[in-house]
């Protein structure tokens, strides 16, 4: 924390703009040694939140002509003194003034270090931080969405509101072991109960839309499965908007698993396309249709894919009722039949979508279906704040778990005492979410995440 540190803060090629950034009490001196403002006397008043245009050195040796952002601590993103220096977007021309940085007293920060500093001056808590790392990689509308609504705060709000909750419990149960008196007692112990049920539910209603927030960020990992020529490939190409798979009228033609990603309804699909499900003497073959029959057991969504102008093969039934629960039935090729025939399978099938991947017919339905599956009926805004990272979801079902044995101690009647280490450890669960409690190891683990720079 000592050191001043320094990055690129974005990515080393050829771009019209290189940004590096510096960040660290030496950091105002080593531009002292390395920068000449155009403004000599602007920059000596040192105003924070501004720009600065000026020629950058390396001793004597003018390395290029920048823009220098100054925001000072602790208004700034670590909370100390930050520069950020826009070059011309040379990598070479980036790693000298890199390396001059260097020289002059600074040190190469390591993957995550600004955002670990952030976090350790108070600039951010870890759910922030941790949203950071979601927004960055996001790939959808709705997943940049709830990051930012996590970067915002509003998670952090509530889980702060419930480690507050577990602290008032806590401090009840320690007035109760200071302050034993009998005639009191069973009144204490009705009122300690209101208080964790509370919490319970609080706990209960963030649970609960941790399995929407976990999709939004991640997405659905979804099998595109059926018997061969039915129309699997087509489907994929049809849903990327582009000729990835090869499509043909010989059965079997897909043979390995082919993986995409795209975004349906603002839900990333993390598509599988996989070989035919069918019998077959060819040793390949039957390798792809044994890894298309896996994939199945890890799916969050499967696209059965069937034709319209068949029966159902006992494979397809077979996939109904074992996977039922995360099964959406595409009807393909209902432009092969008559209208009438049509009408039928609509009514007939209920739940199942008519389709047809040629006309482009069911993508709509299918939208809606996906949609249905992640909300479940339920009004919920990307900018809702929802629990969306596996190891605040743990945390808090870990707090969770030991809440509810408290409340089973309590009504066992056990002791004061021995009711507050399950509170206790429900505190320790609940503080390592936003990091008022946490092992340095995991701080670690979190930020190496990070690239260098940010």
């Amino acid at each position: 924390m000592e050191d001043t540190i320094v990055a690129m803060a974005t990515a080393m090629g050829e771009a019209s703009i290189h940004v590096l950034r510096l960040s660290g009490s030496k950091a105002g001196h080593i531009l002292e040694k390395c920068f000449t403002p155009q403004n000599r006397e602007r920059w000596s008043l040192n105003e924070n939140f501004t720009l600065n245009l000026g020629k950058f050195y390396d001793g004597y040796m003018v390395l290029d002509e920048v823009l220098i952002g100054r925001m000072l601590a602790p208004s700034s993103y670590t909370g100390e003194d930050v520069y950020e220096v826009n070059c011309h977007g040379g990598p070479f021309v980036a790693q000298r003034i890199l390396q001059a940085c260097i020289r002059h007293g600074a040190r190469l920060a390591e993957p995550g270090e600004f955002s670990k500093r952030a976090f350790l001056n108070g600039k951010l808590d870890l759910v922030q931080a941790e949203a950071v790392i979601d927004l960055i990689s996001s790939r959808t509308e709705t997943s940049a969405n709830l990051a930012l609504s996590q970067l915002n705060g509003g998670l952090s709000d509530q889980i702060t509101n419930l480690r507050e909750e577990i602290l008032e419990i806590l401090a009840f149960i320690e007035a109760g072991i200071d302050f034993p008196e009998d005639d009191v007692e069973t009144l204490d112990r009705t009122t300690l109960e209101s208080l964790i049920n509370k919490t319970l539910k609080d706990i209960s209603l963030l649970l609960a839309g941790s399995k929407t927030g976990k999709i939004l960020r991640d997405g659905l990992l979804t099998v595109i499965v059926g018997q061969p020529n039915v129309g699997k490939s087509s489907l994929l190409n049809a849903l990327l908007n582009e000729d990835r798979a090869i499509v043909t009228d010989i059965p079997g033609t897909t043979r390995d698993e082919i993986r995409e990603s795209v975004s349906v309804g603002g839900i990333l699909l993390q598509l599988v396309d996989t070989a035919g499900i069918c019998e077959s003497n060819d040793f390949v073959e039957r390798l792809g249709i044994e890894r298309a029959r896996k994939a199945l057991t890890t799916a969050d969504l499967i696209l059965l894919v069937v034709q319209a102008n068949l029966p159902l093969t006992e494979v397809e039934y077979q996939i109904l009722s074992t996977y039922s629960d995360k099964v959406i039935v595409l009807l393909n090729k209902i432009d092969l039949l008559q209208e009438e025939q049509q009408a039928v399978s609509i009514y007939e099938k209920g739940l199942w979508i008519p389709f047809s991947v040629r006309e482009h017919k069911g993508f709509s339905e299918l939208e809606e279906a996906i949609r249905d599956r992640v909300y479940q009926g339920e009004t919920v805004l990307s900018t809702d704040p929802l629990l969306s990272n596996v190891r605040q979801i743990s945390s808090l079902m870990n707090c969770d778990n030991a809440l509810k044995q408290s409340m089973e101690s309590l009504q066992q009647g056990m002791p004061w005492d021995i009711l507050s280490i399950d509170i206790r450890q429900a505190l320790q669960y609940v503080s390592e979410i936003t990091g008022h409690n946490v092992q340095e190891s995991l701080l670690e683990d979190i930020f190496s995440r990070f690239c260098i720079g940010k």
